[in-house]
């Protein structure tokens, strides 16, 4: 007698959160765990951003620096040749606001948001500072704007979401909504946020990422418990998943650390790309639906692993 494979039944879904206007890139939807496609609908492949900044990174890695070239010194450039990568989406950070560097005013940051905008037709991420009162005041005259660009704008925490949930609501943004590697801090941030009007179909959750080796462990069982939930029925946790893994990746030590200081770790090169390689690997497989990277290299290998992932037989 022949053996039946067991097949899970789900009652929830991923919501399915649609990014760009030109250009439209759409995550989620899933009916099942991640790459299980005889279990139920995985209608949205997971797709890669490459993250450009505003003004060159000054604490990159040399290997990463060296590998993207000159064209890290200006962002549309920068921008124009990651279409060359055949990757998703954009993400532009806009780090050259922080009051502590270049504090740079809110007409200079929008003139180049909009000048990426019209010259690449890739969907645009757009990820503030770091400093709460700065980014929501630019991002809120970012998000207006931007108007109809159907943009992916944040982060929010608890603590300042409101001004620009209403901001994406108004203009027809969607949010990235972070949490501190909390499931319970994640779903009542969703109902927040859902609760100023803004619907689970424009939310997408940052659950803070670490990097392979620095509790990448437990960013996988918060984002598996997340995904669980939302599959068998709470909606407030069925929104897509964004994973910032080159921020993550690129911190840790073995990723950056010369071979001449530790000569047994092998290649300095090869030992960061593999290491941002399999962060999003493993990250894919706990639910991953946006992979926001920064080495070319590192973006190859991990296109090639999700086209064997959701190629048909």
């Amino acid at each position: 007698m022949a053996l039946e494979l067991y097949k899970e039944k789900w009652s929830g879904e991923v919501e399915i959160v649609n990014i760009g206007d030109k250009k439209r890139v759409c995550v989620g939807g899933q009916t099942t765990l991640p790459f299980l496609f005889e279990e139920g609908g995985f209608p949205c492949r997971p797709v890669i951003a490459l993250e450009v900044w505003d003004i060159p990174p000054l604490d990159w890695s040399d290997n990463l620096v060296t590998a993207l070239g000159d064209a890290i010194k200006d962002p549309l450039r920068w921008a124009k040749e990651a279409e060359n990568l055949s990757i998703d989406l954009l993400c532009l950070r806009l780090y050259g606001i922080h009051p502590e560097g270049l504090n740079r005013s809110t007409e200079e940051v929008i003139n180049i948001v909009k000048d990426i905008s019209e010259e690449v037709s890739l969907p645009l991420i757009i990820i503030g500072c770091g400093d709460d009162s700065k980014d929501s005041l630019v991002l809120h005259e970012v998000s207006e704007a931007m108007k109809g660009k159907q943009l992916l704008i944040g982060e929010v925490t608890q603590s300042n979401y409101k001004t620009l949930a209403v901001s994406c609501l108004a203009d027809g943004h969607n949010i990235i909504a972070q949490s501190p590697l909390d499931i319970n801090i994640a779903k009542q941030l969703n109902i927040l946020i859902s609760e100023m009007g803004l619907p689970l179909n424009r939310i997408v959750i940052n659950p803070t990422t670490g990097g392979l080796g620095y509790g990448l462990e437990y960013t996988y069982s918060i984002m598996e418990r997340a995904r669980l939930a939302a599959l068998s029925g709470d909606r407030m946790l069925g929104c897509p998943f964004i994973c910032f893994v080159g921020r993550e990746s690129w911190r840790a030590k073995e990723a950056k650390a010369k071979f001449s200081e530790y000569a047994d770790w092998g290649d300095e090169y090869k030992r960061g790309v593999i290491w941002e390689a399999a962060t999003s690997c493993g990250l894919l497989q706990a639910g991953a639906d946006i992979l926001v990277m920064r080495h070319p290299e590192a973006i190859k290998i991990v296109k090639e692993y999700i086209e064997d992932l959701t190629k048909e037989e």
